[in-house]
């Protein structure tokens, strides 16, 4: 089963073409060929509504299995993607956060300042980290061990009773 992956960059500099986007091409290079499919890189601004309304769509219309967002999850006021996502969330995914945060702590404690969440709407899974290429590779790390298996246990393919 190849998993079908969006990528957004939010990102105000980066959606009026002012900043080059370097994070949302570090999740794609991070993404073994052999399982993933990127069938979506977006660029939106930190307007909550347009990143609502992109969420919705690569969910509900793509079809996206995962949804990996980079950026807008700090403490300024111009950071929402933490709010948007939980806007269009069924369901909140808290363990993927908490280790994220956990664990790029140890090497860069001002991760502990990261808003980022992780969440399930429908049959996808949304999951926000910080904005930089060097975060988002660390975090990629972490994640991608348990990620097809989160995939699978949404879609029905596996029990979660599965792994114990």
């Amino acid at each position: 089963m190849k998993i079908k992956v969006a990528i957004i960059t939010v990102s105000d500099k980066g959606s009026a073409g002012l900043r080059e986007d370097l994070s949302g091409p570090a999740i794609a290079e991070c993404l073994p060929e052999a399982g993933y499919d990127v069938i979506s890189r977006e660029i939106v601004p930190d307007e909550q509504d347009q990143i609502e309304k992109l969420l919705v769509s690569l969910c509900d219309e793509a079809g996206a299995d995962v949804i990996l967002t980079t950026g807008g999850t700090g403490l300024s006021p111009r950071d929402v993607t933490p709010e948007a996502t939980m806007q269009v969330a069924h369901k909140v995914i808290p363990g993927i956060s908490e280790a994220l945060r956990v664990q790029t702590a140890v090497k860069a404690p001002r991760s502990m300042l990261s808003r980022g969440v992780s969440v399930v709407r429908g049959q996808t899974i949304i999951i926000n980290f910080p904005g930089s290429p060097k975060a988002v590779r660390e975090c990629m790390e972490i994640v991608l061990p348990v990620l097809e298996h989160a995939v699978s246990v949404l879609k029905g393919a596996v029990s979660e009773c599965a792994q114990k």
